[in-house]
């Protein structure tokens, strides 16, 4: 793998780590609003999240990078005061999450592509179950319309996670 390639490959992963990690915070949130019926699933996308984190992270150790921080505290897209906005804030970290991992799928290859490609079809999964219904191309389409996505693919610079905040 060429100097530049390998390069690319990093950041990418360094922003599919991002995305994680405020995937798991972000769930944090969830899990407090979303209520009885739908508690265990936003467990089981904490604990995908936290498996994803730690996984993103031995894969930048592995190749020579110091894994990006958590930050202490993220700005939220939107107030989540009820059951509603808690789901909805779920698809949106799915979705944003999926926006990532379809940019690490791009930079990488072989085992680490298909690792990507699987990270990406879970997130996506987890979208349209929360949100009730798909897009065609997860992790490109949203890049397209609303620009919900923010991607490097798009050709943007900005970071698909969610805010960070200096403040809880």
């Amino acid at each position: 793998m060429s100097d530049e390639a390998e390069a690319g490959l990093l950041k990418a992963l360094q922003a599919a780590l991002a995305a994680e990690h405020a995937a798991v915070y972000g769930y944090g949130v969830v899990g407090g609003r979303v209520g009885g019926q739908r508690l265990a699933e936003a467990r089981s996308a904490y604990d995908a999240h936290r498996a994803g984190r730690d996984a993103l992270a031995r894969e930048v150790r592995d190749l020579g990078g110091a894994p990006v921080a958590a930050s202490a505290a993220y700005a939220l897209p939107f107030a989540v005061t009820d059951p509603a906005t808690a789901v909805r804030l779920a698809a949106e970290l799915e979705e944003r999450v999926a926006d990532v991992y379809s940019d690490l799928v791009r930079a990488a290859s072989g085992e680490r592509r298909g690792s990507a490609a699987a990270a990406l079809r879970e997130a996506a999964v987890r979208a349209v179950r929360w949100r009730g219904e798909s897009v065609a191309f997860p992790g490109l389409a949203e890049r397209a319309g609303s620009g919900a996505g923010s991607g490097t693919a798009a050709g943007g610079s900005a970071s698909p996670s969610l805010s960070a905040s200096a403040t809880p």
